[in-house]
């Protein structure tokens, strides 16, 4: 296993602080991406990242979100984070300042260790991901989000699922059990095996792990419905919504007989999934279903561009809120590039609202000038052919 803790040494060292909620103190990046090795010390407000497109900014942003389970903000795969001309293993390691003091955070990656990226705690590796959502919670906006309503479920769902890390940091480690059950369910029944007890065993973990997650996904658009549908200034409100068989069941009955229904429906379904290669039924076929609280309730695929990316900042923005009241502490919010398609007034409301939480943001635009709202209020650094210069 890569040791992260050495590969930063000395870099990461204790840091206290009074505030009330967690942020990144300090992170410190080793051969990831386009930096060979970089350390940036943060507070625990808005930091602003500005430089040239392909500097290095998202790269900083992406570290981040890899301190959240997933594959990060650009769903890369474990080799593609490694810097070129580097032996593939790369690290990134993070001193979060939390309320009861430093604690240290890390992730990697060698690739003698197989497709498996460690976490470790404390310098005590950690046994999956979910120590990293029990440690930070993490969300962000990103312009491939422009087309989250009228691309494919498949976003959305992603998008869901990193918002319930926050408020179930179980959620990972049900997600990843129930793909790994399913993928090997439609192994088997690709290969023709006719085996019913291993089938059956398959179909008995992805119902369990299945209405988990589901149930958990309910409770997170509970909570994100009432905030979002009271979003304050110009972000426009939204009503939140999951639709799908799984997430019907799970409103009329109770969730063992949820259980017991898709153990069922899986078995009925084997030869028509033998022949499509997935599942047919599952929380993997479940869609989030956003709408604008106002405007008739409009589905948010219908409105504007504009109008799209602001309802999805006014979503991260309710999480936020709802996970402020809830865990005591607001998430990190990563913000790639999304300023610049805000007007004025959503731009100064944005810097507004990131202050009011409370909640440490990091933000990368290419103009200085769109970040004016938060002068005095933020730590300033220019990404510049991988360097990183604070700004005075």
């Amino acid at each position: 296993m890569i040791n992260l803790a050495a590969r930063n040494a000395p870099e990461i060292a204790a840091t206290t602080t009074t505030q009330t909620g967690v942020h990144v103190a300090r992170l410190a990046l080793a051969d990831f991406r386009c930096y060979a090795k970089v350390r940036v010390e943060a507070g625990p407000g808005p930091v602003v990242l500005t430089g040239p497109n392909g500097a290095g900014k998202t790269a900083l942003l992406e570290a981040l979100s890899l301190l959240a389970p997933g594959r990060g903000l650009r769903r890369a795969a474990l080799g593609e984070f490694a810097r070129r001309g580097s032996d593939g293993a790369w690290s990134v390691a993070a001193t979060l300042a939390t309320p009861t003091g430093a604690l240290a955070l890390g992730t990697g990656h060698d690739p003698e260790d197989g497709e498996r990226r460690a976490v470790r705690v404390d310098g005590a590796a950690a046994r999956g991901q979910k120590a990293l959502a029990e440690a930070l919670a993490v969300v962000w906006a990103t312009p491939d989000q422009d087309r989250l309503f009228v691309d494919g479920r498949s976003a959305r769902r992603r998008f869901l699922d990193r918002l319930v890390y926050g408020f179930a940091p179980s959620h990972a480690g049900e997600l990843a059990a129930y793909e790994h059950s399913m993928r090997e369910r439609a192994r088997l029944l690709g290969e023709g095996r006719d085996d019913d007890a291993w089938l059956a065993a398959l179909e008995d973990a992805m119902a369990r792990h299945g209405v988990a997650i589901a149930a958990a996904r309910a409770e997170t658009v509970r909570r994100l419905d009432a905030a979002a549908s009271a979003a304050p200034g110009p972000f426009p409100a939204a009503r939140l919504a999951l639709s799908g068989e799984l997430d019907a069941w799970l409103v009329e009955r109770p969730a063992l007989a949820v259980e017991d229904a898709l153990r069922a429906a899986l078995a009925a379904g084997r030869r028509r999934d033998a022949e499509t290669g997935g599942a047919s039924h599952g929380p993997h076929r479940s869609d989030l279903d956003v709408r604008f609280a106002e405007r008739g309730g409009l589905a948010a695929a219908e409105g504007s561009t504009g109008e799209q990316k602001a309802l999805v900042l006014s979503i991260v923005l309710a999480n936020a809120r709802a996970l402020g009241a809830e865990r005591g502490r607001p998430p990190v919010l990563l913000l790639d590039e999304v300023v610049a398609h805000l007007d004025g007034a959503r731009r100064a409301a944005l810097a507004d609202a990131i202050c009011a939480l409370g909640a440490q943001a990091w933000l990368s635009g290419t103009d200085e000038e769109l970040f004016a709202a938060l002068r005095g209020r933020a730590r300033f650094f220019r990404v510049l052919d991988s360097t990183i210069t604070p700004r005075i």
